[in-house]
């Protein structure tokens, strides 16, 4: 019995930090509007180790469109510049000595349904990782079911596993519709 409260317990998490997952990547998938978020991906070159921007520069957004970053350092001005143009994400970092200001260009149609399409893939990889917990809880219950334990707990509890499942699966399909309508709002 207890051990498989543990199976569920364990899938729960698991199925938690798949949509936790979600979420995050959904932050790097923006939605026309400037934010901090869109820069999480960029990593620079401070004295040798690659550093997240966020830990060597202070990255606001004065409005919907402009994103500045001012390095705690001045001679970071070049190496973030370079970061962010390697970092591929579409932006044209401007250097006016003192720090460096993005702006970030309006979204085209095209681009909107790309990133639509890019969000849900996200939501089908985490859908995919849901299936994927399920699939490993259920051989775990069989492996008890072979060891002993009662035939109804083990059904039970594959019936626990696959209603998780579900409640998961929706909240996945229920992010992707909010990111969907963001991103498709002009």
């Amino acid at each position: 019995m207890e051990e498989i409260e543990f199976i569920i317990d364990e899938t729960k998490e698991a199925m938690s930090a798949s949509v936790e997952h979600l979420e995050k990547s959904f932050l790097n998938i923006r939605a026309g509007k400037a934010s901090p978020q869109m820069l999480g991906s960029v990593f620079v070159d401070y004295y040798g180790s690659q550093t997240p921007l966020s830990q060597i520069a202070n990255v606001n957004v004065p409005d919907a469109r402009t994103i500045t970053i001012q390095p705690y350092e001045k001679n970071m001005l070049q190496p973030i510049e370079k970061a962010i143009m390697i970092a591929n994400l579409g932006f044209n970092p401007m250097n006016n000595g003192d720090l460096i200001i993005i702006s970030v260009p309006p979204l085209t149609e095209e681009r909107r349904r790309d990133l639509v399409k890019q969000a849900k893939s996200e939501a089908e990889d985490a859908k995919i990782g849901i299936r994927n917990h399920r699939k490993d809880a259920n051989s775990d219950i069989k492996k008890l079911e072979k060891d002993g334990t009662s035939e109804d707990l083990c059904k039970n509890a594959e019936d626990d596993i696959q209603k998780l499942t579900d409640t998961y699966i929706k909240k996945i399909e229920e992010h992707l519709a909010v990111k969907e309508a963001e991103i498709m709002k002009v």
